[in-house]
């Protein structure tokens, strides 16, 4: 059975090795040492600041914590998919998309979801547009993605 909860201060280790593995991953495809996973991903410290300054959630597969997801409410219509990360030992396997499914649900007042994600993370972008999200414009090395509720 698959669940969203809030994550607490406590969960923040368990989430921290979860975003390591998951990104880490990802990573590995492109053996460029110059890439290295978003900001914070490897941080204990900055998981637990998220968990106080965030909506963040633990994804619980049977009790169990796969994978976490943060969410940044820029007005009452506005979100920022922030991060969403998934234990690569279940990925493949329709979760994610469960996952996200769960969110929205979360946030009924959203109108619009946006995220950016590495132009390099062709894996992401797929899964981006399979959710329902448009590519809308390149900033940097990101490309962002919208979503209209």
């Amino acid at each position: 059975m698959l669940a969203l909860e809030r994550a607490i201060k406590n969960d923040a280790q368990e989430l921290t090795e979860i975003q390591k593995a998951s990104f880490n991953e990802e990573l590995k495809q492109f053996n460029n040492n110059e890439i290295s996973g978003p900001i914070g991903y490897d941080s204990i410290s900055w998981q637990e600041e998220m968990i106080q300054n965030s909506e963040y959630f633990k994804v619980l597969l049977n009790g169990e914590i796969i994978g976490g997801a943060i969410i940044l409410i820029e007005s009452n219509h506005v979100h920022n998919l922030g991060r969403v990360f998934i234990d690569p030992s279940v990925q493949n396997q329709g979760i994610g998309m469960k996952v996200m499914k769960e969110i929205e649900k979360e946030f009924p007042d959203s109108t619009k979801w946006w995220l950016d994600t590495p132009v390099w993370c062709v894996k992401n972008h797929h899964f981006y547009t399979r959710c329902g999200f448009t590519k809308v414009r390149l900033e940097d090395d990101l490309f962002i993605f919208e979503k209209m509720v």
